[in-house]
């Protein structure tokens, strides 16, 4: 996909695969070029796999970074993830299966933790959606799942985190514009990613005497296989078109804005912010 191009109509089984993607998304962070920003520091990014985590674990790397990539079952990808960080020197540990379970969601940090040797950085990024043209066809299963991805694995994979993070380190929550201004065909959706912003905000404010920072960024449409797994043809064919630039995000344009919450020679003033990367799109309030 060029910088100005939308998606044709494609369908693929979920979770989604990059390499059945046409055209295939920018995640790998090829013309980013690192200043040690993050130096010996050690993230967990749940999610790492493709898209927006593996371009954000790649930059990572690039800053100086060890990872460990959380994901549900895209061994390939993730694969290919960790073949992209471990060729920047770094360590990248993979970690496959299910953040809806508890269980999972808290071995998941120990199992990063033991593998990197500790903890500096948390990335939030997991997520599931699945549209539906009507609220009454919104059922019990889908929502309950959706609400454990998106919103209970932020809290799990958080809470079980503070026994490893130091004082000073730093969390991002990955939110969504439709957490910001709603979408009538993804409710459950969008309204865990407004669960995603206001646990940022209390989370901030609950971990500031350890001088955890905790920050949220909410993009608009980005070209993930999360899109052509959970969406219709029609709805995939020009996708992002309604952004006021006319296109998707690629997952390398919004990976920048994770270095930047991780960072403290760059954010080390902000907790509870919310960075929204939409492509121009403008809400009141």
């Amino acid at each position: 996909m060029t910088e100005h191009t939308t998606p044709p109509a494609q369908r693929q089984p979920y979770p989604g695969q990059t390499g059945e993607m046409e055209p295939e998304p920018h995640d790998e962070m090829r013309h980013y070029r690192g200043r040690g920003l993050l130096a010996g520091r050690r993230a967990l990014i749940t999610g790492g796999d493709s898209g927006i985590g593996r371009a954000t674990a790649v930059a990572f790397a690039k800053e100086g970074a060890d990872v460990a990539v959380a994901y549900l079952s895209e061994h390939d990808d993730a694969e290919h993830t960790r073949d992209l960080v471990t060729a920047e020197g770094r360590r990248c540990v993979l970690l496959p299966g299910d953040l809806a379970e508890a269980a999972h969601s808290r071995a998941v940090v120990d199992d990063a933790a033991a593998g990197l040797g500790g903890l500096d950085l948390l990335v939030n990024n997991a997520a599931y959606q699945e549209p539906v043209d009507d609220p009454a066809d919104l059922g019990d299963e889908q929502w309950e799942r959706t609400f454990a991805v998106n919103i209970h694995s932020y809290f799990w994979v958080s809470r079980a985190a503070l026994a490893h993070l130091p004082d000073g380190a730093a969390i991002v929550n990955t939110s969504s514009v439709n957490g910001l201004r709603g979408n009538r065909t993804l409710i459950d959706y969008s309204a865990t990613k407004g669960a995603v912003i206001a646990l940022t905000y209390s989370l901030a404010q609950a971990l500031t005497k350890r001088r955890i920072r905790v920050n949220c960024v909410a993009p608009g449409p980005v070209w993930t296989p999360l899109i052509p797994a959970t969406l219709p043809p029609e709805k995939v064919e020009d996708f992002g078109a309604q952004a006021p630039m006319r296109r998707p995000a690629q997952p390398d344009e919004i990976a920048p804005s994770y270095v930047f919450f991780a960072s403290n020679d760059l954010s080390s003033y902000y907790t509870g912010e919310v960075l929204a990367p939409t492509g121009g799109e403008t809400m009141p309030g």
